[in-house]
């Protein structure tokens, strides 16, 4: 995870255990849903239902799930999720940002609370942990979708600022809201993708030894654990 800040991503859930399936699909059919509910039920009509969709696919979600998701959004009118995000700093004084989907604003603090001081962190104020990250939009594509070079064009073409190669993955880097906008000229030549986000960046790398890793690692998976969490982000880079 060294120089990322964006943990439990949809590459890193994929490769879980089966075991973890039932609980990756639960997050993401919840924000299939949300999408839906606060949009156009066509995924042509709606942008963010559409990426929703696609990440789905790409985490392997059978269809009829997908549906299922979709067609929730018209029946769960007194359900009502927020979207919310908590601040604060975990083992090793690494920063932290949880983005959460919850219809218990109190539930989920109280967890996400407990989490942080079980594992010898705080839960801050909302800008006490921001300031160490950048919001970017970050559109992510398997290699083996499109050549670099041809992706590099179509990027630059896009208004896109930075086009990486992360192990087997494309990272199209972009302002947040030019995220869509990029994303719709990459869907002329590409049909699926891994995923399509607008993420927390880290600007400011809190270094730790690769001893507090099994620490950091155990406290970011407890929250990841939890139904309510969609997103984590950390600044933490494992020195050499």
């Amino acid at each position: 995870m060294a120089g990322h800040s964006h943990w439990a991503g949809i590459k890193h859930k994929k490769g879980r255990a089966d075991k973890q399936r039932s609980k990756i699909f639960s997050k993401l059919s919840k924000e299939i849903t949300v999408a839906a509910k606060l949009g156009d039920r066509d995924p042509e009509m709606n942008p963010r239902l559409r990426s929703a969709i696609q990440s789905a696919r790409s985490a392997n979600m059978p269809k009829e799930n997908i549906e299922r998701a979709i067609d929730k959004s018209s029946t769960s009118n007194s359900v009502n999720f927020e979207r919310m995000r908590y601040e604060g700093f975990g083992p090793k004084n690494i920063a932290v940002i949880v983005e959460a989907l919850t219809d218990n604003k109190n539930r989920t603090a109280s967890k996400i609370r407990t989490i942080f001081q079980k594992n010898g962190g705080s839960l801050g104020s909302s800008g006490s942990a921001s300031h160490n990250f950048k919001q970017v939009g970050i559109i992510r594509i398997n290699k083996n979708e499109i050549s670099e070079e041809k992706l590099l064009d179509i990027a630059i073409d896009s208004g896109a600022d930075e086009c990486l190669l992360i192990k087997d993955i494309h990272e199209i880097h972009c302002e947040k809201n030019k995220i869509y906008e990029v994303k719709k000229r990459l869907e002329t030549q590409i049909n699926d993708f891994i995923s399509t986000n607008i993420e927390w960046v880290s600007i400011n790398n809190q270094i730790i030894s690769k001893e507090n890793f099994d620490e950091i690692k155990f406290f970011l998976d407890s929250l990841d654990n939890d139904d309510d969490v969609q997103n984590i982000y950390t600044n933490f880079k494992i020195g050499s």
